[in-house]
């Protein structure tokens, strides 16, 4: 069982940044294929980024804002957001996929992750 937990949520102003945080159990945290998804009140939810192997993947609406990291050491993926947007706001979640999430097609697909954490809110006020 792979746990994940976030952290790095809060309220930040239009053209502002944080950083995500996304801290998981498990010995083989390296070979997970990570990604991170966002939900807004009344939306569904949306792929944001996705790393896999050699493969990153980023939605458009977030590319050259978004970058996502992962320090294997520390069991811990990364969420760094810049040039933040109202339209920004949301609860991010970090997912996690045992197996490899690519092409592109599959990554953007909640379906393909077996875990994922509780959320963080990030609010942007404009």
């Amino acid at each position: 069982q792979v746990q994940l937990v976030e952290s790095g949520g809060g309220l930040v102003q239009a053209g502002g940044s944080l950083r995500l945080s996304c801290a998981a159990s498990g010995r083989t945290f390296s070979s997970y294929a990570m990604g991170w998804f966002r939900q807004a009140p009344g939306k569904e939810r949306e792929f944001v980024v996705a790393r896999s192997g050699g493969n990153t993947y980023y939605a458009d609406s977030v590319k050259g804002r978004f970058t996502i990291s992962r320090d294997n050491a520390k069991n811990t993926v990364y969420l760094q957001m810049n040039s933040l947007k109202p339209e920004d706001t949301a609860v991010y979640y970090c997912a996690a996929g045992i197996g490899p999430v690519t092409p592109q097609h599959r990554a953007v697909r909640p379906c393909e992750y077996d875990y994922w954490g509780q959320g963080t809110q990030v609010t942007v006020s404009s």
